[in-house]
């Protein structure tokens, strides 16, 4: 694909996000749970008609896809890339003029989802703690935004259930610093992030909401992340 291409497809999927109706379907599916065309249009306060008209152009751009099961069609994002890309405007949309000031609702701001790595306050300490602890090294020159785990860090998320050489082979970035967009600072993405959500998950550190992209920390999960990582939140 060359240059005129490329800058064409861009401008086209930028077109796409940036329809309100559409983009409000996109950050709704950002809490990683696939909803019908239906619950979309409710979302999107939009009659089921045109949300079907606006998801077509949505599948069209492959910012979502869809999985039939009977009579029913589950929409989510297209992957990992399209969460960022949300994300990275989010975090552009409000951009400070001055000084920042966060005016994300509170439940949202503390811990969330982005996609399917921990966001928020809680994602934001837990990144600046592994980092503290020596837990990650950066990439490569040229790629700084990249991660790769330190001999530590490997005892330490081996030793936590996370199964770093499996992880390392899943066809996405292996760990870099996502840019939160209610902290303004970096949370832990990629497949890592994703290991360290689900983590959380499983063992309770955490619960999810099943409508919005909220985390709830639990008293064992304070508990936890102070033993094994020495973080008070």
């Amino acid at each position: 694909m060359d240059a005129v291409d490329t800058d064409y497809a861009a401008s086209r999927i930028a077109a796409a996000i940036g329809e309100p109706a559409r983009a409000r379907m996109l950050y709704c599916l950002m809490d990683n749970h696939a909803r019908t065309s239906t619950e979309l249009a409710v979302v999107a306060d939009v009659s089921p008609s045109t949300a079907s008209v606006h998801l077509h152009r949505l599948q069209a751009e492959r910012l979502v896809k869809v999985l039939v099961q009977g009579k029913h069609r589950y929409y989510s994002l297209e992957g990992t890339e399209v969460a960022g890309v949300l994300e990275g405007l989010s975090a552009l949309a409000g951009a400070p003029r001055d000084q920042f000031v966060p005016n994300t609702p509170n439940r949202l701001r503390a811990a969330r989802t982005c996609y399917d790595h921990i966001a928020g306050t809680l994602g934001v300490l837990l990144h600046d703690r592994l980092k503290v602890l020596d837990c990650l090294s950066t990439g490569a020159a040229g790629n700084g935004d990249s991660y790769d785990l330190t001999p530590k860090g490997i005892k330490m998320f081996e030793t936590l259930g996370i199964d770093i050489d499996a992880t390392r082979t899943l066809r996405r970035r292996f760990a870099f610093a996502c840019l939160d967009w209610s902290e303004r600072r970096s949370h832990l993405g990629g497949a890592m992030g994703a290991a360290l959500l689900k983590l959380a998950l499983k063992r309770r550190w955490v619960t999810q909401d099943l409508d919005t992209r909220a985390l709830s920390l639990t008293r064992h999960g304070q508990r936890e992340l102070l033993t094994k990582f020495g973080l008070r939140v």
